[in-house]
C-alpha cells in the first residue's frame, strides 16, 4: 500500500499544475482566442512569485507566505497575458505567433532579470510550504495517506479552482457569454455582447491561472527555478485538446498524463517498474510519447470552438 500512497502523491503534484494551466487555456479558447503562450506565461508567474518567496522568506514563512506568493503568481501571469490580449484582440496579429513570440520572451526575461539581480539564474528558495499530515484527516484510513499526507496547499487550491471553473463557465451567464464569443461572435455581438471585453476576460482568466500553474509546478518539485518549467505549458495545451475544451475532459486529461509524468519521474521508487529491462532515457520519453499517441487519436474529433483563432471585426457582421 505504501507504493500506491506514494504514487497518488506524487501524480497529485504533476497533475494539479496540469490542470490549472489547462482550464486557464480553456477560459481564453472558449472565447475565441488561441492561446499557446501558456508556457510563457507560466515561467513568468513563476519567476515573479519564486523572487518573491526568495526576498521575504527570512521574515515569513508557511502557508501565509505561499497564499501571497500564488495571489502574486496570479497577478503577474494576468498582466503578462494582456500583451497576447492586446495583439489577439486589438492589432488582429496572428494568435499562434503572438504566443509563440510570449514564449520566447519570458525564459530570456526571467533569466536576465535573475542575472541582473542577483548574479546568478537560479532563484532559490527554502521549502517551507510542505504538509506533513493534515490534522484529523491525515489519520482517515486509506484516504488520509492518499490525499491529506506528504501535501501540499496547492492540492486543495486547485481542486477549487476546478469547482470554481466548472460552475462559472457552465452555469453562470458569464460562461455562457464566454462560449457564445467562441462559437459565434457575431450572434453574440447581434444581443448587446461587447465580444472584444469577454475575449479579454477569457484571456485574463487564462492568464492569471497559468502564472498560477507555474509557481504551484515548481513548489512541490524543486528548491530553485531556472527559468523553466519544463514543457508543462504545452503538456497543458495537449490536455486541453485532449480534454475536448471541456472541465470534465480536462480533469480526466491532467490525471492521465499526471500518472505518465509520474512514471517517468519516480519509476525508480516503484520495484515493478526498476527491475524492467528498460533504459532511463525511455522512462523520461513516456509523457511525450502518451502526448504524441493521444493528440493523433483524438485531433480527428476535436470539438474545439468554432471561432476559436479568428480575430473578430466588428465592422464584418
Amino acid at each position: 500500500m505504501s507504493i500506491l500512497y506514494f504514487v497518488v502523491q506524487q501524480t497529485m503534484f504533476f497533475a494539479i499544475p496540469l490542470l490549472i494551466v489547462a482550464l486557464g487555456g480553456m477560459f481564453s479558447e472558449r472565447s475565441g482566442v488561441v492561446n499557446i503562450a501558456l508556457e510563457g506565461i507560466m515561467v513568468m508567474g513563476a519567476f515573479i512569485s519564486i523572487f518573491f518567496i526568495n526576498t521575504f522568506q527570512n521574515t515569513l514563512s508557511g502557508q501565509g507566505l505561499l497564499l501571497l506568493a500564488i495571489l502574486i503568481a496570479g497577478v503577474s501571469g494576468g498582466i503578462f497575458s494582456l500583451l497576447h490580449a492586446f495583439a489577439s484582440i486589438n492589432l488582429k496579429a496572428d494568435q499562434t505567433i503572438s504566443g509563440t513570440a510570449l514564449n520566447m520572451f519570458a525564459p530570456a526575461v526571467a533569466i536576465f532579470m535573475a542575472r541582473m539581480i542577483q548574479g546568478v539564474q537560479q532563484v532559490q528558495f527554502t521549502d517551507t510550504f510542505h504538509i506533513v499530515k493534515v490534522p484529523v484527516l491525515g489519520d482517515i484510513p486509506v484516504i488520509g495517506p492518499m490525499f491529506f499526507q506528504n501535501c501540499y496547499i496547492t492540492t486543495y487550491l486547485g481542486v477549487a479552482i476546478y469547482i470554481l471553473s466548472n460552475i462559472l463557465i457552465n452555469n453562470t451567464r458569464f460562461g455562457l457569454r464566454l462560449r457564445a464569443c467562441g462559437e459565434h461572435p457575431q450572434a453574440a455581438d447581434s444581443v448587446g455582447i461587447n465580444v472584444y471585453k469577454i475575449r479579454y476576460a477569457g484571456v485574463i482568466i487564462s492568464g492569471a491561472l497559468a502564472g498560477i500553474g507555474g509557481l504551484i509546478f515548481v513548489v512541490p518539485t524543486s528548491t530553485n527555478f531556472n527559468g523553466s518549467v519544463a514543457g508543462y505549458g504545452f503538456l497543458a495545451l495537449a490536455v486541453l485538446i485532449f480534454g475536448q475544451w471541456r472541465t470534465k475532459g480536462v480533469l480526466g486529461a491532467a490525471f492521465f498524463f499526471g500518472i505518465m509524468k509520474t512514471l517517468s519521474s519516480t519509476y525508480s521508487g516503484i520495484p515493478v517498474l526498476k527491475d524492467l529491462p528498460i533504459s532511463n532515457e525511455v522512462y523520461k520519453m513516456i509523457p511525450y510519447m502518451a502526448t504524441l499517441i493521444v493528440l493523433a487519436c483524438v485531433s480527428k474529433n476535436s470539438q474545439a470552438p468554432k471561432a476559436e483563432g479568428i480575430p473578430y471585426d466588428k465592422g464584418s457582421r
